[in-house]
């Protein structure tokens, strides 16, 4: 059989209708059945079309949710970096606070060799510019309102005033945040009005 617009032979199969499994030659198909197989078609086209609007609606909520998991991993890998010197700082705190207290000992400093003190100094210096650098900030309340999530309460002192109640009145040890974080309270004593 040829096409009549051309001289290719026609095939057939392009020709053939597949109903329930069946192959239908169109030629063969009679005018009662071509309801039929037009009413299956559209059936199946419904079918087809409800198949692909899920599974369309499928793969968009999976690239949604693989969006998000991606900017979560991010969110987490910045903050493990952030904090990932976290316990080094801690470690390095002690040591911060063992200069504080020499320097506060302004009469026994004094009587250090002049050179001798300069060098520390400079050694203490260095040393917190690094942790600052690294993001290590200090904590020091004084004369501000007491913060359970910042300051660590060792004594309540008594106050005469009623708006130093609640105020940090001395800073025994200053507190350090580490990117935000408090990674070390400050530990204060709180004013305390009473009448």
């Amino acid at each position: 059989m040829q096409d009549e617009n051309s001289n290719t032979p026609m095939n057939d199969e392009e020709n053939d209708v597949t109903i329930d499994g069946t192959d239908l030659d169109d030629s063969v198909v009679s005018e009662e059945h071509a309801g039929d197989t037009i009413k299956k078609l559209r059936e199946k086209l419904k079918i087809a079309e409800k198949e692909k609007i899920e599974y369309l609606t499928s793969l968009q909520r999976e690239r949604a949710d693989f969006v998000n998991f991606k900017k979560q991993q991010e969110s987490e890998k910045k903050d493990l970096i952030k904090f990932a010197s976290e316990r080094l700082v801690d470690d390095l705190i002690p040591v911060m606070q063992n200069f504080d207290m020499a320097f506060a000992n302004k009469e026994a400093w004094e009587k250090v060799d002049k050179n001798w003190r300069t060098g520390v100094e400079y050694i203490y210096n260095h040393l917190k510019q690094t942790l600052e650098g690294n993001g290590l900030t200090e904590i020091n309340p004084l004369n501000e309102k007491f913060d359970i999530m910042r300051d660590e309460a060792l004594e309540h002192v008594p106050v005469e005033s009623k708006d130093k109640d609640g105020i940090v009145i001395e800073v025994v040890q200053k507190g350090y945040k580490l990117n935000g974080k408090v990674i070390r309270p400050a530990r204060v004593k709180v004013g305390e009005f009473k009448n």
